[in-house]
């Protein structure tokens, strides 16, 4: 199975049409490379090799048919955040650490339909809540890179690292993630691979374990942004049983790939321009903006004046929602019990031994903004200036058709150097944050390297239902950087 961790997603479809390998030596070559690296990684929560052999030998059958669908036969890992129907789906929590759905996500059905092979559910964030996949209740997840001359476990950022941390180590050829304020794109840029954050409503969200639902949204992430097309267009599409689903057809991205830049007008942010942002962030940019021009792009500088309202208005917003989304959780409606002398006190038990301290920390502010006294001048003004933000957004777009900006304010930081103050773990989600309060698409691509060798990554926002115009713009920016780097942890690389 020598060579079996080159493939893209691409290049193994087609493989696999072309009876070149078989669904089944894909597979176990992939679940080969977990029993062998996810020891390290921690990249999974739930395995299920079984499954994906029964699932890979049906694959085979189809395609020798000469049948199959867009997926039959790919091995994929599913965040741990959608309902897999038998298949234990924890959200990192300790308090579902033994729920078993009895339904399957709309995602994962149409990746199923697609002929998808699962090998398992990928770990993240406990209830997808951080930057870095340090506060899982399964453990933290190691990034597969490493920086130059030390052997420091780095984050894979957060929320989707487990995701992110598999694709990049060659275990899965693809991912689900989801993203609410930066989770797709942030860990894609920290473990060099690509990642998109739909517009909101492109991808059903039932049977996706909530965290603010009004910002989050599934995803793929892969090695590539063709990849990612392809998943995302399996994705995607329009669900009655989710009401924020959005009934639009589902292009074909992939065909976007070659649409090239001429002509696109590129937006600019200034505002983007953050103070103390590393030089390397800046340059890297710049290039990015050079490599757009000479395909042909136009570069106009515009502004986002609310863009410094985005972060604080996020973790009111969306601490408010999980607030009123994690109330179900106390060990009467769902959730592991914890037996008290009162009801109040089985509450209190239960949630204290269920969940984490950043989930109780969030719980606990989006409590407080949503209290008497306190919901008009936290979270409704936070509503109000969220709108603002989008108006933003809105009238950037009747000047140009997508806007460049970093994905993130550094590469991967080593998971000792967690910042004490929570505050500067969220900065971490400044520049991805006021995409996903605007609810428009995003996505982000591996652009090169920092100075300590570790990845670093360049973000495309568009408007809304136009995530071809990112594939494009996005295909470019790939093309330029020629991203071929691999991390120290890989399938491919002898150990």
């Amino acid at each position: 199975m020598s060579g079996m961790h080159d493939f893209t997603l691409a290049s193994a479809r087609d493989a696999l049409k072309a009876r070149k390998i078989s669904a089944v030596e894909l597979t176990n070559a992939h679940l080969d490379a977990i029993e062998r690296l996810d020891g390290r990684l921690n990249s999974f929560i739930t395995r299920t090799p079984d499954q994906a052999r029964v699932a890979a030998k049906a694959a085979d059958e189809v395609l020798a048919k000469g049948e199959g669908g867009a997926l039959t036969g790919i091995p994929l890992g599913i965040k741990d955040l959608f309902c897999t129907n038998g298949v234990r789906t924890t959200a990192a929590s300790k308090i579902l650490g033994n729920f078993v759905p009895p339904y399957e996500s709309t995602v994962t059905s149409n990746l199923l339909r697609d002929g998808a092979v699962f090998l398992g559910k990928l770990n993240l964030d406990e209830f997808a809540m951080g930057s870095a996949n340090l506060t899982s209740a399964f453990g933290p997840v190691e990034n597969p890179w490493k920086r130059n001359g030390s052997d420091a476990k780095l984050v894979p950022g957060g929320s989707s690292g487990g995701s992110a941390a598999a694709v990049a180590a060659g275990l899965v050829l693809g991912a689900t993630g989801t993203d609410t304020g930066g989770s797709i794109r942030q860990p894609a840029a920290f473990t060099g691979i690509a990642g998109i954050k739909p517009t909101y409503g492109r991808c059903s969200r039932f049977g996706t374990i909530a965290f603010a639902s009004s910002l989050d949204q599934a995803g793929p992430m892969a090695r590539n942004l063709q990849d990612c097309a392809i998943l995302l267009e399996s994705m995607a599409g329009f669900d009655e049983r989710d009401s924020t689903s959005v009934d639009t057809p589902v292009p074909n991205y992939e065909a976007a790939l070659t649409r090239g830049v001429r002509g696109l007008r590129v937006g600019i942010p200034k505002e983007y321009h953050a103070p103390g942002m590393p030089a390397e962030i800046e340059a890297l940019w710049q290039q990015g903006i050079n490599w757009l021009k000479a395909a042909g792009a136009e570069i106009v500088d515009i502004s986002l004046p609310h863009t410094k309202y985005g972060l604080p208005t996020y973790y009111i917003a969306a601490l408010a929602e999980a607030s009123s989304n994690l109330a179900r959780y106390d060990g009467v409606r769902f959730g592991e019990r914890v037996n008290g002398s009162s009801l109040d006190a089985l509450y209190e038990a239960t949630r204290a031994a269920g969940f984490g301290e950043e989930v109780k920390r969030r719980i606990l502010i989006g409590t407080h903004v949503l209290s008497s006294g306190y919901y008009d001048a936290y979270y409704l003004r936070a509503q109000k200036v969220r709108t603002l933000i989008q108006r933003d957004f809105l009238s950037a777009y009747e000047n140009v058709d997508v806007i460049l900006t970093p994905t993130a304010p550094s590469g991967a930081f080593a998971q000792d150097e967690k910042p004490t103050d929570p505050v500067q773990m969220y900065l971490n989600d400044v520049f991805t944050v006021p995409a996903s309060m605007a609810g428009v698409p995003a996505l982000s691509v591996p652009a090169g390297l920092d100075a300590q060798g570790v990845p670093l990554g360049l973000q495309l926002i568009g408007k809304f239902f136009d995530e071809e115009t990112l594939i494009a713009a996005g295909h470019v920016i790939e093309q330029a950087a020629s991203f071929t780097h691999r991390p120290a942890i890989h399938a491919g690389v002898s150990a």
